[in-house]
């Protein structure tokens, strides 16, 4: 009897929570190691469909960037990178496009109608106008081609929303396209935060492989829980924020300079990290607000 009167009351915790965020939209980028375990894959999708379940408007970004590199192995490519960023040629690109589609993207809207969600594969091709990025070298300070890598100039929120309206969650790949057509490989992370910027989400959530933003990397126990825009270039200027959470860190500050009023930082092989953040008092993560 105690463990349902348990039950109960954490249903009661997240009450005002599920109050609050009905109707609203969220935005979910999904990749990193947390993408390499079925079970984690399907944890994570099961409380998305219950986020929408309960009235709120789930948008999946995904990532992919580790089934990409192991199919560039298979055909023995060389996976080079500047800054982070993979070079990516002509037949690089078209492996990007092929995994990400068919392989990646497939599979989540194969799970998630196992739970019976309806949800969509959106191209990013489709919704994302691309510029071409150049990639500051870290040693040498210039410049770097990396080929068909690109930034979001645009975002079609018009048709995101008229998926979510029909009661839809969109399953978004990060790709785009530049004014000629040609196809460009986006940072998921980039993606995500400016697909919310555009469609006005209540929050952004990066379900990734590590708990959070931790002072000091190799300790777990160091986690921060919130920070403040004005706090990150202090972060930046002690190295706390770094390599890969950089990107992750700006996009969101620019998503939350025009509105969306909260970004997540989770780890995605927690079980049940996403209801836990979001319906829970103490949150799991690192939150970001604006000042």
């Amino acid at each position: 009897m105690e463990k349902t009167i348990e039950k109960a009351a954490l249903l009661m915790e997240a009450l005002p929570y599920i109050q609050e965020f009905r109707d609203e939209i969220v935005v979910v980028k999904f990749g990193g190691s947390a993408m390499e375990k079925p079970e984690i894959i399907e944890a994570v999708l099961r409380d998305v469909v219950l986020m929408e379940c309960i009235g709120m408007r789930p948008v999946i970004v995904h990532g992919g960037g580790k089934a990409i590199s192991a199919k560039l192995e298979t055909m023995g490519l060389e996976v080079k990178r500047t800054g982070g960023m993979r070079h990516t040629c002509e037949v690089t690109i078209d492996v990007v496009d092929d995994v990400l589609h068919n392989e990646v993207n497939s599979h989540l809207l194969e799970l998630l109608a196992k739970h019976k969600a309806k949800a969509q594969r959106v191209s990013g091709k489709d919704i994302l106008m691309a510029e071409k990025l150049f990639v500051k070298d870290p040693e040498t300070g210039e410049d770097v081609d990396v080929g068909f890598v690109g930034n979001v100039s645009n975002v079609d929120a018009e048709y995101i929303h008229e998926i979510i309206e029909a009661g839809v969650i969109p399953v978004i790949a990060p790709l785009a396209k530049d004014k000629k057509g040609h196809v460009y490989n986006i940072n998921a992370d980039i993606a995500a935060a400016k697909i919310a910027e555009s469609i006005q989400a209540r929050k952004l959530v990066y379900l990734s492989d590590v708990p959070g933003l931790l002072s000091d990397p190799k300790d777990e126990s160091t986690l921060i829980h919130t920070i403040k825009v004005h706090e990150v270039e202090e972060y930046i200027a002690d190295g706390t924020i770094s390599g890969g959470m950089l990107p992750k860190i700006l996009s969101a500050v620019e998503a939350l300079k025009v509105g969306t009023k909260k970004v997540h930082m989770i780890d995605g092989r927690m079980q049940h990290s996403l209801l836990l953040e979001i319906f829970t008092d103490s949150g799991v993560g690192t939150e970001i607000l604006a000042d």
